[in-house]
């Protein structure tokens, strides 16, 4: 990262000692700060919709609904998954019928596919949402030695790390 010296601490600090032994180790020192991340996160969307004004969504579906309202298109259950990279398909189709009886988002049927597609309700929840990130979260990126770069390329690494998850998930499920 640019402007921050690459020098880490030489105290291992992982969620599973047993796991953190051995060639690797630093893949337990990952998946630690991948965990805490996710429950801060997940932490932080919940409080943020709160503030936006609606506290009864969970994590998963404030990320179906923000999916959703994503650059204004209808999206079917499998591009909705497929984007999340969420495989059981059957949590976020309940996630998208708690925001349908909600009122955040409206569906149409078109054969055997549904299409779903954010309300006015639901679009105006996600500015508020927005306003509210905007405020607490963004501003406060300023005071942090993190810039835009720095961001994109962690962004870059989670995505990749996610890929060998992926394969690794499907090799473990060959044994």
């Amino acid at each position: 990262m640019t402007g921050r010296s690459k020098s880490l601490p030489e105290r291992r600090i992982v969620s599973s000692r047993h796991l953190a032994e051995g060639d690797g180790w630093e893949a337990s020192e990952l998946e630690y700060g991948m965990i805490i991340a996710f429950n801060s996160f997940s932490r932080w969307m919940s409080r943020c919709m709160a503030a936006a004004g609606n506290a009864d969504l969970t994590p998963l579906e404030i990320l179906v609904l923000h999916n959703t309202n994503h650059r204004g298109r209808e999206k079917r259950l499998t591009d909705i998954c497929f984007l999340l990279n969420i495989e059981d398909t059957h949590t976020v189709n309940y996630a998208l019928r708690k925001l349908l009886k909600s009122g955040l988002l409206e569906a149409e049927k078109r054969g055997k596919e549904v299409f779903y597609k954010t309300s006015k309700t639901g679009a105006e929840l996600c500015e508020t949402y927005r306003a509210v990130r905007k405020s607490c979260f963004l501003d406060g990126l300023s005071r942090m030695d993190t810039n835009g770069d720095d961001l994109r390329e962690i962004a870059a690494g989670l995505r990749a790390m996610s890929g060998q998850y992926d394969q690794a998930s499907r090799a473990a499920a060959s044994l």
